[in-house]
């Protein structure tokens, strides 16, 4: 009886904790993060962002309810990081999940804002089905309202919300001057990084004409010019940076054209203008055996085929220093780039951002591209080029000033019409990043490129891949022959000792 007591009681006691740990944690949220990066870890701009709301924000978030298992989860973290921000904001900060799949007039409200259903494949009672699910946000402040057209998981959800809510709530945005005048792409080339850029900037048109004019920008963006620039125009540079303001430069120092395969040099004016301060961009083409590839389309008989091959002018950029625009960037591909050098004094800070791999050389045009070559160790004899840096200092006059020098001045643009591309996110994420570094103390270029996106094998030789394969088909193979040979050995002796006189198994 007594023992029947005791089982009740602790029974009891269990049940009891159980119900005041659901208590507890559905006031108060919190959660360890193990991972590396901190993932799970609300950012340091986020935390400044929604603390220093002035006014309520409300999130209304539009998932479907029956998600198959690995989207549900992405609802999940998102609800969870919701909790998160709600218990920072002290009151300031509501939200609630809506299913639109249960409601017409929902979608057709929600459809208004551009919140559009994402289509799936999902199986059900073993048949291939599609179903209409909705993964999207509208953040609400005021009367003003942002859309999250889809949550995508991991940090990118915690940038898409922060960022969202930093637009909503920025009131006098700093305004950036896009120089044109030379032949540069318009903005409306660039949708990716003016996007990003629009949450946190007014970006306008200007030219090196209006001189009086400049010192209401925050920072000046130069980016792939044609055309040479007057020694009129660099002065009017010169000027802008000796009264403190700052400078992006992306530079086609050399340019391809893949249509007649040739490579040739480019003069603006800036180059000489960058060497009297030490900068060297050089008038070579790196080429890195860790590259992009050029679709190929031959003709045989009747049939046309597309095969793509790997073309080393278009270096893969995976190596970056521990400096805020460069921290957290994976990949980038670069189009034609050059090499960055610098000669000057310690005056001036010099920061390598970016660099080429071990294997990558250097090439002086002119020169014609021969897509079929087979490029070997020789050819990659100049490892480590610099493709991007910073630099900070008395650029020109008395007053501190800062610089992103990029070696390629393509790499962040769409293109317009048929001919607009998907950029990879790093790409967008260096021309971003160094903007803000710029332009910008808020964190969010923290939060960016926070987490990991992908993580490319590394490359090894061919040797060692055939070793590798071998060595893997075979190590198997003989492991189960060396363990037959020794249970062999085993029945043998056990068989010598049976048949010996007295043996007891």
């Amino acid at each position: 009886m007594k023992k029947r007591n005791s089982i009740t009681l602790f029974v009891v006691l269990i049940i009891g904790i159980v119900f005041l740990v659901n208590i507890v944690s559905s006031r108060y949220f919190f959660r360890i993060d193990f991972t590396s990066d901190k993932r799970y870890t609300l950012s340091k701009a986020t935390k400044n962002i929604v603390k220093g709301l002035d006014n309520p924000v409300t999130v209304t978030a539009y998932f479907t309810k029956d998600l198959p298992p690995a989207i549900m989860q992405t609802r999940n973290d998102f609800n969870d990081l919701l909790v998160e921000y709600s218990n920072l904001a002290k009151g300031k900060f509501a939200f609630e999940f809506v299913n639109p799949n249960d409601d017409d007039k929902v979608e057709q409200e929600i459809s208004k804002y551009g919140i559009a259903p994402q289509i799936i494949n999902v199986r059900e009672k073993d048949q291939a089905v599609q179903k209409k699910i909705y993964l999207s946000a509208l953040v609400k402040y005021g009367d003003k309202k942002e859309v999250i057209p889809i949550i995508l998981p991991g940090t990118s959800m915690e940038y898409s919300l922060s960022s969202a809510i930093k637009k909503l709530t920025t009131t006098n945005k700093p305004t950036l001057g896009y120089i044109t005048g030379h032949g540069e792409p318009s903005l409306q080339t660039m949708q990716q990084a003016m996007q990003a850029l629009d949450v946190m900037y007014t970006i306008e048109n200007t030219n090196l004409s209006e001189i009086g004019n400049l010192k209401k920008y925050k920072s000046l963006i130069l980016v792939s010019p044609a055309d040479t620039l007057s020694d009129g125009e660099l002065l009017v540079l010169d000027n802008y940076l000796a009264q403190g303001g700052n400078l992006y430069l992306a530079l086609n120092r050399v340019t391809g054209n893949l249509n007649n395969a040739t490579g040739d040099e480019n003069y603006t004016g800036i180059e000489t203008w960058l060497k009297n301060k030490g900068i060297i961009v050089d008038n070579q083409f790196i080429i890195d055996a860790s590259c992009g590839s050029v679709s190929v389309r031959q003709q045989q008989g009747v049939f046309s085929i597309t095969t793509q091959l790997s073309f080393p002018f278009l270096p893969l950029i995976k190596t970056f220093s521990d400096h805020p625009v460069s921290k957290g960037l994976e990949t980038v591909l670069l189009q034609f780039a050059s090499p960055i050098q610098y000669v000057g004094d310690t005056t001036m800070k010099y920061s390598p951002l970016a660099f080429s791999s071990e294997k990558s050389g250097l090439m002086s045009p002119p020169i014609v591209f021969d897509i079929q070559k087979k490029w070997g160790n020789t050819d990659f004899t100049s490892p480590k080029q610099v493709v991007a840096a910073s630099f900070e200092g008395m650029l020109s006059g008395n007053e501190e000033a800062k610089m992103i020098v990029i070696g390629d001045g393509d790499f962040a643009i769409n293109g317009q019409g048929q001919q607009a591309r998907q950029l990879t996110p790093d790409n967008v994420n260096l021309m971003v990043n160094s903007i803000d570094w710029l332009s910008d103390d808020t964190g969010l270029i923290e939060l960016r490129t926070k987490g990991v996106t992908n993580r490319p094998l590394d490359q090894i030789e061919d040797g060692k891949k055939t070793f590798l394969k071998y060595f893997n088909f075979l190590l198997p193979i003989l492991l189960i022959i060396i363990y037959g040979l020794f249970r062999s050995r085993q029945n043998k002796i056990k068989e010598v000792k049976r048949m010996q006189e007295h043996f007891i198994d």
